[in-house]
């Protein structure tokens, strides 16, 4: 009897291995897949991102040894008039361009939505601009269009206008950038467009019924359904704003002035014109800082504005 026992416990026994090692060799087997991306981002990211904290608090120049120097650059940012430059710079573009780009995107894909003859042709040609994004090419071609002797000057020529001196104008410099980030509102415009195609038609005909008039209908429907979108725009065009770059070092190199110099290019000038590689990681410890504290805000403030579906 015993011995009729035991081939069948010895079964039982590799059945309850053979179970307990399938979850293992999958989890292996996804790692092993997973294997790539995460070397990248150990490699390329983590391990980046923790050698630019040691490095803020050094001092490197790209050829010799980093030295350490404790909180020494932290030290001589606070004190450096160019750093207070800067952020007031980029905190005006940050304020005027993201709301600007939301409301434009908002209100062109409102216009977008309907159903009408040739509305993709429409769609994709309005979208155009976003796939130049902020590349150099577009950069140059909008610095071209406003010089002084550029389309923009020469079309307000025909009214008598004389135009400014839009690059170097201190106070005009800023709007030119500005108004390129407005420019290039198809991604934002696109979300919204798939935002308004998931609100439910219903609502819409119980307001017509109640007597809802169109504006209302907009401010009482559209935008608390919109709310999401709008918050995850907010956030991803605050985030995208603070890093402006090549708009800057091609249209206005800063200037002039330093109306211009925003926080990611004075970022920039300390690591690859002074190099002073220290100090640029010291500033983009701060920049995350900064990034940080404005997404919590955005996040905080969500809970008063934001509605979610059930």
């Amino acid at each position: 009897m015993a011995s009729d026992i035991q081939p069948i416990m010895r079964r039982v026994k590799i059945h309850r291995r053979s179970r307990m090692e399938t979850p293992l060799r999958r989890n292996l087997t996804a790692y092993t897949f997973l294997l790539p991306w995460l070397t990248g981002m150990l490699c390329l990211t983590v391990g980046a991102m923790l050698f630019t904290f040691y490095l803020a608090f050094t001092d490197y120049d790209l050829i010799s040894s980093p030295e350490w120097v404790g909180f020494d650059n932290f030290q001589q940012i606070l004190r450096d008039p160019n750093f207070w430059i800067s952020i007031r710079a980029t905190f005006t573009y940050v304020i005027f361009s993201v709301p600007a780009r939301l409301i434009v995107s908002l209100l062109i894909a409102l216009l977008l939505y309907r159903e009408v003859r040739g509305i993709g042709w429409y769609r994709s040609l309005i979208y155009l601009p976003s796939l130049i994004g902020t590349s150099v090419g577009a950069a140059i071609g909008w610095r071209n269009l406003f010089a002084d002797d550029g389309p923009v000057n020469a079309f307000l020529g025909l009214f008598g206008v004389e135009g400014p001196n839009w690059v170097g104008n201190p106070s005009t410099a800023i709007v030119i950038l500005i108004l390129l980030s407005v420019w290039q509102f198809g991604s934002e415009m696109v979300i919204f467009l798939a935002g308004l195609k998931q609100i439910p038609g219903y609502l819409y005909e119980a307001a017509i019924i109640d007597g809802a008039s169109a504006i209302q209908r907009f401010f009482k429907i559209t935008l608390p359904m919109l709310s999401p979108i709008t918050f995850f725009n907010l956030l991803m065009g605050t985030i995208s704003s603070f890093m402006i770059f090549t708009q800057v070092y091609i249209i206005t190199g800063g200037g002039p002035m330093k109306s211009t110099l925003m926080y990611v290019y004075y970022l920039y000038q300390h690591a690859f014109n002074y190099y002073n590689m220290g100090y640029a990681a010291a500033l983009s410890i701060i920049l995350l800082i900064i990034i940080g504290l404005c997404s919590t805000v955005i996040f905080l403030s969500s809970r008063f504005w934001v509605h979610y579906d059930g």
